[in-house]
């Protein structure tokens, strides 16, 4: 077995090491963190490391490449617990079970406003106003939105949208606003429109519905047939959403989390129930290393799915996290009230639990079938270019531009389980002929592969570029100037015909083209990754040029900030005036040296 690095003394560090609980990190040769871990007693817990007697593969893969440990003493476990998931969030450790859909979930808002608004919220809580949630998923959100359109009626516009308006919009035309924007609706009956929305919001549908029917009786005694018509509708609508949002036999907030697990592929499936009614699921695939076990990994799971969201009163597992009495000891301070952890549930419960088993196993096989496909691709394409070694990581690059206009590449990363889509990278290209590819994409294979020889990324095992010979010479000349060796260049160029299945393969120092048939696994995963490059790198294009055109020329001015743009708009009366206007004119505005302003001038007529 190999032996521990000599530049880590691990009895030195254990001989003054504390009893008290508290986090351990281990740290590499180069001070990156490999794995953070929590301890009710941290000395006897660091020396179970370095027990030879009883190590296994992975632990002793990870204690052969410490270096250095850390630790951090707590008051307590729990508080340990919570620091040890703060630590996993942020630094990612390689050893440790990390959690990869870290984004924070949606919510709905209700504004701060005398005619509130309703919306779709995502981030942290700044902006003024009321937040319901967190939904379990987007779909789950604009579903209730729209739910919430058609029935109440509550504007769903942009503050500035609303600010702006002199005449109602389609909303108002489509029934599916009142138009408090134009004074179409009172304050007072708006107010109740968005009470209703709010109660419904609450899981209070069915005090919604009562109300609804008293206004509908007091609406037809006084013989107001259309008003009470149209509360009939309401009711209806609420009825039947009633009928399918709520959780009749769940009470309470409530979490159901499962999961499955073979060799390296784990998924996690949670169902959240909040005042009774069924806010969705969402899937996560967590990476897990090797030989955790399903009490491991749902242990890791809610400690780190909790870390900035507010826990359930209670949390169905399908199986008892390892530790669960001091993970909800942690929930409960992080929730400031009592959370309860089940895994051995009946009736009701167990009915739902095995809900969520059948969902979980569904997307567990689906992913499963996937990967393998995508195995199987990678094998196909390492023996088409007859490789000794696996292919870990591939790119591809793309060019876009509208008529040479704001040109675009864009570089997208595969790794053996697909896109690799926070890796993604795009350039805008300056300073080059418009319309030239083969100068964009020296440029962007340039700026790209200096910044990895600086160490601020990895080299991919195979480069492929979305074209024929030509660039494919870019790509080689970049590769030889920054003396990137061992990687594969390929070139995908679309054929004479320029149909699917056609493709021609150049490879770099090689004279004669490959040509794959259109059954090629191999082939298959060469077309999707230049897909996505060309997918990328027209999206990037189009955000670009939508943004140009919707900026002032103004600022792209040196010297000319938004307060100095400002006053000239002001004096001006807007862009045309400031057009027309000489450099004496200019001058004369507050903030304007006599340079700028011949520099504005020069600047505006060169256009």
């Amino acid at each position: 077995m190999p032996e521990t690095p000599e530049k880590f003394d691990d009895k030195s560090f254990l001989k003054t090491l504390t009893h008290q609980p508290g986090v351990y990190r281990m740290l590499d040769s180069d001070g990156t963190i490999l794995y953070v871990g929590k301890a009710k007693n941290l000395k006897k817990r660091a020396s179970s490391y370095f027990n030879r007697a009883n190590i296994t593969p992975r632990i002793k893969q990870m204690v052969h490449q410490i270096a250095a440990m850390e630790v951090t003493v707590t008051n307590t476990e729990a508080e340990a617990l919570l620091l040890e998931n703060n630590l996993i969030k942020q630094h990612r450790p390689k050893y440790n079970i990390l959690l990869r859909d870290d984004k924070t979930y949606p919510y709905i808002l209700f504004s701060n406003h005398d005619f509130p608004s309703l919306s779709f919220y995502r981030g942290s809580k700044k902006k003024k106003g009321e937040y319901f949630g967190p939904y379990a998923s987007v779909g789950a959100v604009r579903e209730t939105l729209s739910l919430l359109q058609k029935t109440f009626k509550v504007r769903q516009c942009s503050e500035s949208y609303y600010r702006n308006r002199s005449r109602p919009c389609l909303q108002y035309q489509i029934e599916r606003c009142t138009a408090p924007c134009v004074n179409m609706v009172s304050e007072k009956i708006y107010a109740k429109d968005v009470d209703y929305a709010r109660k419904f919001l609450q899981g209070k549908s069915e005090q919604v519905i009562n109300h609804l029917v008293s206004e509908m009786e007091k609406a037809s005694g006084g013989l107001e047939f259309e008003h009470a018509a149209k509360l009939r509708d309401q009711i209806d609508a609420l009825r039947q959403v009633s009928q399918q949002q709520y959780v009749s036999d769940l009470s309470g907030d409530c979490d159901i989390i499962t999961c499955r697990m073979r060799d390296s592929l784990a998924c996690v499936q949670v169902f959240q129930v909040r005042n009774k009614m069924n806010l969705g699921n969402k899937c996560f695939f967590p990476k897990t290393p090797a030989h955790y076990n399903e009490q491991e990994l749902l242990a890791a799971f809610i400690g780190q799915y909790y870390l900035h969201r507010r826990p359930p009163e209670e949390i169905i597992a399908a199986y008892e996290p390892k530790e669960s009495d001091l993970l909800a000891e942690m929930l409960s301070i992080q929730r400031e009230a009592k959370v309860k952890i089940t895994s051995s549930v009946r009736g009701k419960r167990a009915r739902w639990l095995d809900f969520a088993n059948k969902n979980v196993t569904t997307a567990f096989e689906s992913r499963l079938a996937s990967q393998s496909g995508m195995e199987q691709r990678f094998v196909a394409l390492e023996d088409t270019f007859k490789l000794k070694d696996s292919i870990q990581r591939m790119e591809c690059f793309d060019i876009s531009h509208t008529s040479g206009e704001l040109t675009v590449a864009s570089c997208v990363v595969f790794n053996r389980e697909g896109p690799s889509k926070s890796e993604y990278r795009k350039f805008n290209i300056e300073g080059i002929t418009p319309g030239d590819d083969y100068a964009a994409m020296l440029q962007a294979l340039t700026r790209r592969y200096t910044r990895i020889k600086k160490g601020e990324g990895k080299l991919p095992d195979i480069l492929f570029i979305d074209g024929g010979k030509g660039q494919l010479t870019q790509a080689g000349q970049v590769m030889k100037e920054l003396q990137v060796t061992d990687v594969l260049v390929v070139g995908v160029a679309k054929g004479v015909e320029r149909r699917p299945g056609m493709e021609q393969l150049f490879v770099l120092g090689d004279k004669q083209p490959i040509h794959l048939g259109g059954d090629s696994l191999a082939l298959h995963l060469i077309q999707q990754i230049r897909d996505e490059a060309h997918r990328f790198a027209i999206t990037s294009h189009r955000k670009r040029r939508n943004k140009s055109r919707t900026m002032s020329p103004l600022e792209g001015i040196p010297g000319l900030g938004p307060k100095r743009r400002q006053s000239l708009l002001k004096h001006f009366g807007g862009m045309r005036g400031i057009e027309r206007a000489s450099e004496q004119e200019l001058a004369k505005v507050m903030g304007i040296s006599k340079q700028l302003a011949q520099s504005i001038h020069e600047i505006l007529h060169s256009h």
